[in-house]
């Protein structure tokens, strides 16, 4: 049987979790950003030089959405790919172990990937709507 703290650790790490903050983050940053057109234009520092603030909410809103709903398949995506291009494309360069017999540590793999990923954008989520905050004069409400 585990111990309280063990599983309250485990729970906390899991992947599940992550993805309850990152579309938690997301949510709040929606509800936060009233006027999205504002963030065209405006650079995101935690991005690189050639993201702005609206690239990034539509990246982040597009990717709760395919958590939310399901992830589009290649042409799907491609024929709702937003004008600015912030489409996000799955990666498939892990090849699968021809006998199955690795499938337990790919899983591992991909969900160490993943987790990693959702805190990131996690954080992403969170620093734009605390910077959308600062750009409209109301950093610190709600906080």
């Amino acid at each position: 049987m585990m111990q309280m703290p063990e599983l309250l650790y485990c729970q906390k790490n899991s992947l599940f979790t992550a993805m309850n903050r990152f579309i938690g983050a997301v949510n709040n940053m929606d509800e936060t950003v009233m006027v999205p057109s504002l963030l065209r234009d405006v650079p995101l520092e935690q991005c690189d030089a050639e993201t702005d603030m609206f690239s990034c909410y539509t990246q982040l809103k597009s990717i709760r959405n395919e958590i939310e709903w399901g992830v589009l398949r290649d042409e799907q995506r491609r024929k709702d790919k937003p004008a600015n291009g912030t489409a996000v494309t799955a990666s498939h360069t892990e090849p699968e172990s021809e006998d199955g017999s690795d499938l337990e540590q790919l899983l591992q793999f991909h969900l160490n990937g993943l987790h990693g990923v959702l805190s990131k954008l996690t954080k992403q989520a969170n620093n734009l709507t605390n910077r959308y905050k600062q750009e409209i004069g109301i950093a610190g409400w709600g906080q």
